[in-house]
C-alpha cells in the first residue's frame, strides 16, 4: 500500500481512489486532463504584480504587500507550499512590519489554478492567520472551488513525488 502522506486527512475511498489511479499509471494522465495548461508567471516581479491584483480584487483593506518570491528554499519536507511573513523592522523611532508572501519555487511548472490557489492561500493569511473556518470561507470567496483546488494539488504533489 502507497502512502499518501499528501493526503492522509482525507477519508479513505477517497485515498483509495488515488491508490486505483496510481496502480494503473493513470494518475498524471487524470491531472494533465483536468490541469493542461502551464502558468506564465516565471519572475518574481510577475508574481508580486499576479499576487498584488489578487489582494487588491478581494483584499483591498488588508495590510499592503511588499515582498512576493519564489523561494527555492521552500520544500515540501518543512510542509510549506508557500510562507506569509511579517518581518518587523526598526526604522529610526518606529517599528515597521514588511509583509511577504514566499511561493515554493515547484509552482512555477505547474497549472495555473495551483498558483492561484497557493497564492490566495497565503493572501487570505493577512486577514485570518490560523487556519480556521473563516479563513477557509474567505479562501473559497478568493477562489471558488478552492477545497477541489487544494485536494488535486495534493495528488499533483503525490504524483510529483511518485514520478521522480
Amino acid at each position: 500500500m502507497n502512502p499518501l502522506k499528501y493526503l492522509q486527512a482525507y477519508p479513505q475511498h477517497l485515498q483509495d481512489q488515488v491508490r486505483t489511479l496510481l496502480s494503473e499509471n493513470r494518475l498524471g494522465d487524470y491531472l494533465h486532463q483536468r490541469y493542461p495548461d502551464r502558468h506564465g508567471v516565471q519572475s518574481d516581479k510577475a508574481l508580486y504584480t499576479y499576487a498584488l491584483e489578487l489582494k487588491q480584487e478581494h483584499l483591498r483593506n488588508a495590510p499592503n504587500l511588499d515582498k512576493v518570491l519564489y523561494d527555492n528554499r521552500l520544500d515540501l519536507t518543512h510542509r510549506a507550499l508557500g510562507l506569509h511573513t511579517a518581518v518587523s523592522r526598526v526604522q529610526g523611532g518606529k517599528l515597521k512590519a514588511k509583509k511577504e508572501i514566499r511561493i515554493a519555487s515547484l509552482f512555477k511548472e505547474a497549472a495555473p489554478q495551483f498558483l492561484k490557489m497557493i497564492v490566495v492561500h497565503e493572501l487570505a493569511h493577512l486577514k485570518e492567520s490560523d487556519h480556521n473556518k473563516a479563513f477557509y470561507k474567505l479562501c473559497e470567496y478568493m477562489q471558488p472551488g478552492y477545497h477541489q483546488l487544494e485536494f488535486d494539488l495534493r495528488i499533483y504533489l503525490t504524483w510529483r513525488d511518485l514520478s521522480q
